[in-house]
């Protein structure tokens, strides 16, 4: 603590930081990144599996989060070191290009990092620790390929895609609606995707969630869906074999270029107005048919 006077000769304090500032080096600083990495992996071990644990996350805006999604668990946290950042980035690319096992991959690096800690206190160079590690993804990727099990499917035979999304479907927290949600996800993807291509665009797909009712009112509609409130209680809530014009621009009489101002000093004047008007639609709706 020092004391020091400004430029009207009034006193002020000057505390010394309580918490020095230290630049680590070498196997040291090894361990310091390898720490941040398994920290993140020790939050996402409890919420690997079937029998995996869901976190309740909340923001700084006050919304609750219950989930076990190691994605979407990293996403709600705050990380600042960049070794924890690269294991929430690792979760990100994972639920990108695969869209499941985004906690098993965290949880993965975090035991590879605790065994590689391991091999750098007994003075092997990190360089050889990459190289092994490697080497034994080929071995590991050459033996899952000669283990697993291929099944063929088709549009007419979605059998088997069914029962793995229930598998993947097991471990989140609708499971209990497993078997119909699993054939709502499957027909969906089927009837936008290329089988022969073996190729499928997930953006023709939209989600839409709607509060209240249960898991089971769950339904795929094949075609589109305009999220539209009525714009007057006496329109009919149903119509069958109806035509739509689904429209990107305003469905109204055109407008005048210049501004012009209308008196109108009779009834019927203005009954003419906007009997013109609405035989102007009239005649737009016909051309739209």
């Amino acid at each position: 603590m020092a004391l020091a006077f400004d430029e009207f000769g009034r006193p002020f304090i000057i505390l010394k930081e309580q918490e020095q500032k230290t630049r680590l080096r070498g196997l040291d600083a090894q361990k310091a990144n390898i720490a941040s990495g398994k920290a993140v992996a020790r939050i996402l071990r409890t919420s690997l599996g079937p029998k995996g644990m869901d976190k309740m996350l909340q923001s700084p805006d006050g919304d609750v989060t219950i989930t076990n999604d190691g994605a979407t668990i990293l996403e709600q946290m705050d990380v600042d070191n960049q070794i924890a950042k690269l294991m929430v980035e690792l979760s990100r690319s994972q639920d990108y290009e695969i869209g499941d096992g985004t906690t098993g991959v965290v949880v993965m690096a975090g035991a590879l990092l605790e065994q590689a800690e391991k091999l750098l206190e007994r003075g092997i160079h990190p360089i050889r620790i990459a190289e092994g590690y490697e080497l034994a993804s080929r071995i590991a990727f050459e033996h899952l390929e000669h283990i697993a099990h291929k099944f063929e499917f088709s549009a007419a035979n979605i059998e088997p895609l069914i029962q793995t999304c229930m598998t993947t479907l097991s471990s989140k927290i609708v499971n209990r609606c497993k078997r119909s949600l699993a054939e709502i996800a499957v027909k969906a993807v089927v009837a936008v995707a290329d089988l022969e291509r073996k190729d499928v665009n997930l953006d023709l797909i939209k989600v839409e969630g709607k509060v209240g009712g249960k898991l089971e009112d769950t339904e795929l509609i094949y075609g589109i869906v305009v999220d539209k409130d009525m714009s007057h209680p006496q329109m009919p809530k149903q119509i069958e074999d109806a035509k739509i014009a689904i429209l990107t621009c305003p469905f109204e009489p055109p407008k005048p270029k210049t501004k012009i101002r209308l008196i109108l000093i009779l009834w019927r004047n203005s009954k003419r107005y906007v009997s013109k008007s609405r035989n102007i639609l009239m005649i737009w709706f016909r051309n739209a048919r």
